[in-house]
This record gives C-alpha cells, sequence and structure tokens, in this order.
C-alpha cells in the first residue's frame, strides 16, 4: 500500500505503511513544513502498520521541531500498532492523546 499524506485542516494525516522503505520521504517532506509552519500536528491513526525506523525517524522530527520552538503533536495512540511501536523503541512520550 502506497503511502498517503494528507492536509487536512491543519492536520497532516498519514495514512498507508510507514516504514524504513519511505523515512527519507516523511522526514524530507515534515522537515520542509518545520521550517514554514509554528505548528505541526501529525496523525497516525491511519497508519496500517509502523516499524522502528519510521518512530526513530518521527522521534527526530520532533527533536528538530522543538530545537526550533516549533509546537509538534503526534497523535495516534488509540492505534495499537502505533502506540505498541512508539512503547517497544520507548519513545511513547512523543505520542499524545487524541483530543482534536
Amino acid at each position: 500500500m502506497a503511502l498517503h499524506i494528507t492536509n487536512n485542516q491543519g492536520i497532516f494525516e498519514i495514512n498507508g505503511l510507514l516504514n524504513a522503505t519511505n523515512t527519507g520521504l516523511i522526514s524530507n517532506y515534515f522537515e520542509t513544513i518545520i521550517d514554514k509552519e509554528k505548528m505541526i500536528t501529525i496523525s497516525l491513526d491511519k497508519v496500517k502498520d509502523i516499524d522502528k525506523v519510521a518512530v526513530k525517524c518521527l522521534g527526530t522530527l520532533y527533536k528538530k521541531a522543538i530545537v526550533k520552538n516549533k509546537i509538534f503533536y503526534i497523535i495516534g495512540s488509540e492505534n495499537k500498532k502505533v502506540r505498541d511501536q512508539f512503547k517497544e523503541q520507548k519513545m511513547f512520550y512523543v505520542l499524545r492523546r487524541d483530543v482534536f
């Protein structure tokens, strides 16, 4: 399944498989957005599967945004595959509850 990113009223929804194959694209895409926007929200609710490389990529983006004083949210803790992978990689602190 291909990866799709949709900007839905300021929330970037990722749909599909998020893995080592496409983390370079994800990184480039969101680094550009981090440079332009004050607030970035990424939703992983529609992610079908995620691997540890993708979790580390999102963690790196989170850290880059914080260093640049940007508000950066990753939501998707309701998605079991996402939640489990973030916990396994000890990155669960990056996920926010889906409160939007």
